[in-house]
C-alpha cells in the first residue's frame, strides 16, 4: 500500500511539473534585458550633471542622459550610467569597458583616428560657439585677443577647448592651463588659478547661473563647423553599433527630440538640487 501510493505521489509530482514547464510566462516573467553601458562626465551642464534631489541612476540628468535612455529604448535595452572623469570616459571606450560614450564631445581629428563616431546630433546652442569666461570684475579685459598676452587660460583635459587654446590663444600670448574636471576648473578660476577659462557656450551659461561672479568675456572662438555638434564615441571597429546608433540618432531627429531635450536640460540646470559633480576613473565622486 505504502508503495502503491508512493508511485501515485511520485505521478502525480511529474504531472505537475510537466504541466509547470508547459504553461506560458507570464508577460515580462523571467525576460533578462541586455545591459547598454554608457559613459558620462557629469560635470558638464546642460549636457549632463547631477540633480542632487534623486538618487541612483535617476541623479543623472542633462541632454545627453536623454539620448542615452532613448538608444536604450530603441535598442530593447537596460540603460547602466557609469560616471567617471572625461578623460576616463573616452579610455573606457578605448579598452571596452563600457559600450559607449556620451559625453558633449565634439569632431577633432584624434577621435576620428581612434574611435568610431556616431553621426552628429544637434544639442541646441550648447557647441553653437566656443568662447571664455572670467571673473565678472576681470571679464572686459579678455574681450579681445589682444587681452590674453601673458594671461593663463584654464581648459578641461583632452577637450575641444583644450586644442582652441593652443590653437589661438597660445600664439597670441597666453599660457594654457590644464584641469580634470570643470567643477575643479570653476573653482580654480575663482581661486585665480588662470584668468580665463574656455568653454562651449551653453556650458558658460549654466556655470554663471550657479557662480553669479563669474561673466562671459565676449571673446568667441574661430571654430570649424565640424565642431559645432556633438557626436558619441564607440569603439574601434564596432561598425554594426555605430550603424545602429547612427539610425536611432537620426529617428530622435526627425521626431523632433533634440529641442525639447535641450529645453528641459536648460530648464533642469536652473534649479537648486542641480549640480556639476566630480567623480574618478572608477565612478566614485571625487573629494
Amino acid at each position: 500500500m505504502k508503495k502503491l501510493l508512493a508511485l501515485l505521489l511520485t505521478l502525480a509530482l511529474s504531472i505537475s511539473m510537466v504541466a509547470c514547464s508547459s504553461a506560458p510566462a507570464t508577460e515580462g516573467e523571467g525576460e533578462t534585458k541586455e545591459t547598454l553601458k554608457v559613459a558620462i562626465s557629469p560635470d558638464f551642464a546642460p549636457m549632463e550633471f547631477v540633480d542632487l534631489s534623486k538618487t541612483g541612476q535617476d541623479q543623472f540628468v542633462g541632454f545627453d542622459v536623454s539620448l542615452a535612455k532613448y538608444i536604450a529604448a530603441e535598442m530593447g535595452k537596460e540603460l547602466e550610467i557609469m560616471p567617471m572623469s572625461f578623460d576616463a570616459c573616452q579610455a573606457a571606450v578605448s579598452t571596452g569597458k563600457v559600450d559607449m560614450s556620451i559625453s558633449g564631445f565634439s569632431w577633432t581629428e584624434e577621435r576620428a583616428e581612434n574611435y568610431n563616431l556616431s553621426d552628429y546630433y544637434h544639442a541646441g546652442d550648447n557647441e553653437t560657439e566656443q568662447v571664455t569666461i572670467a571673473l565678472k570684475e576681470n571679464a572686459e579685459k579678455y574681450a579681445t585677443l589682444e587681452g590674453y598676452n601673458g594671461a593663463i587660460v584654464g581648459a578641461q583635459s583632452a577637450s575641444l577647448q583644450e586644442s582652441l587654446v593652443n590653437e589661438q590663444l597660445v600664439p597670441a600670448g597666453a599660457q594654457i592651463a590644464i584641469y580634470t574636471d570643470i567643477n575643479t576648473g570653476v573653482l580654480q578660476l575663482k581661486k585665480g588659478d588662470f584668468q580665463v577659462m574656455a568653454v562651449a557656450t551653453g556650458n558658460g551659461d549654466a556655470i554663471i547661473a550657479a557662480n553669479p561672479e563669474v561673466a562671459h568675456t565676449g571673446f568667441v572662438f574661430e571654430i570649424d563647423p565640424k565642431y559645432v555638434d556633438n557626436l558619441i564615441l564607440l569603439q574601434k571597429g564596432a561598425d554594426d553599433l555605430t550603424a545602429e546608433v547612427n539610425a536611432i540618432l537620426a529617428k530622435a531627429e526627425a521626431a523632433g527630440l533634440y529641442e525639447d531635450w535641450y529645453a528641459e536640460a536648460e530648464e533642469l540646470a536652473g534649479i537648486d538640487s542641480a549640480a556639476d559633480v566630480s567623480f574618478d576613473d572608477e565612478g566614485n565622486v571625487a573629494q
